[in-house]
């Protein structure tokens, strides 16, 4: 029996890992990156939509540059993240234009979702490029973000512009079949999840190629996390496999099929809860936190009981209760400079509005 979409597939958002598209000698499997796009050829002639978040650029100028171990310099990842984004963007390029078809390079960072006006422009720019035929490839922009070559991975930032453009499938191209259990021996394929419970991200692990990939199985299930509140169903699935993105489109059971949550987020509550890094960090004692709980109320002023970061009237803070565990996140109503300076905080003005709170009990 086919596998049944909840809607059908008009715009997929695929990401396709430094594993896949690079040789352990850190150089372009071409084989695969000319099945690839010629699969994307094919889905484009069906009028779908897609976007290609590619990983790889730091890989290839490694391999350019004869580097089998990646290189813990900043300054250093970022120039072979910069060389090897013109090789990745040359392959694509001369593999589309052999199909009668155009890429972009969009280069995507941090900012790009924080800010709100960017990450609107980001959006225009991505429905431009669907307009004229062409399909765009996302990466991360490692040769200016710290953050992403420290702590960011491309399994995140292609479930942020699944969000962006409302996707109806996030498609995770790795090197193995899908999520996986071990018993005494032997994997276990799961071929649909319902729900990301404790249980499954207990069974998920970090890469075991750390020279090649950053990420693994621990960062796919927090990108799933994210498309699949923003309503996106996501498959894993192994980009080895043979025709993968069209038979997927077709419906074959292949893969680990995730299914998306009933009850989507509205943009600006996953804006808050997912596409926007916080500045800091606000405490809350026990009463304003079962107010939070219980019932959808304000964070008001006494409920504070400290903070710490570096935000200012508008930014996204993390709300904790007084063990550091989350509770929610929101748009603050006052900088840290605001706080320090109200000694009286008896009053009911409200250190974020219930509006602009999204509960971490998602």
């Amino acid at each position: 029996m086919p596998r049944k979409f909840p809607r059908p597939i008009k715009r997929v958002v695929i990401k396709v890992g430094s594993s896949v598209i690079a040789t352990y000698r850190m150089k372009p499997r071409v084989a695969r990156l000319r099945s690839l796009v010629e699969q994307i050829c094919q889905a484009r002639q069906k009028n779908i939509d897609v976007v290609l978040v590619s990983s790889g650029a730091i890989v290839f100028g490694m391999g350019a540059m004869n580097h089998m171990t990646r290189n813990a310099n900043l300054a250093t990842l970022q120039a072979l993240a910069a060389t090897g984004q013109t090789i990745l963007m040359n392959k694509y390029l001369n593999f589309f234009k052999k199909h009668g078809s155009c890429c972009a390079q969009i280069l995507l960072t941090w900012d790009d979702f924080d800010n709100r006006t960017r990450y609107n422009n980001a959006r225009d720019t991505l429905n431009a490029c669907f307009s004229n035929k062409i399909v765009p490839i996302v990466n991360e922009n490692d040769t200016i973000s710290t953050e992403e070559i420290k702590f960011g991975d491309n399994d995140r930032l292609s479930a942020l512009v699944a969000g962006l453009i409302g996707a109806d499938l996030l498609l995770l191209l790795s090197d193995v079949e899908g999520l996986y259990d071990i018993k005494d021996g032997t994997r276990y394929f799961f071929k649909e999840i319902k729900e990301i419970t404790d249980e499954i991200e207990s069974i998920a692990s970090g890469t075991k190629k750390k020279h090649i990939a950053k990420g693994g199985m621990i960062a796919k299930l927090e990108a799933i996390k994210i498309a699949t509140h923003a309503n996106i169903p996501c498959i894993i699935a192994n980009g080895e496999t043979e025709d993968v993105l069209s038979r997927v489109l077709g419906g074959e059971r292949i893969g680990t099929f995730f299914s998306e949550k009933k009850e989507k987020l509205l943009a600006r509550k996953h804006w808050i809860s997912f596409g926007v890094k916080p500045k800091g960090f606000i405490i809350i004692d026990q009463g304003a936190q079962a107010a939070l709980l219980t019932g959808r109320r304000s964070l008001l002023l006494p409920g504070v009981v400290s903070w710490k970061g570096h935000f200012k009237q508008g930014d996204v803070v993390v709300v904790c209760d007084q063990v550091k565990h989350e509770i929610a996140r929101g748009i603050v109503n006052y900088s840290i400079a605001d706080l320090y300076q109200m000694k009286d905080k008896r009053g009911k003005l409200e250190a974020i509005h219930r509006d602009n709170l999204v509960l971490a009990q998602r």
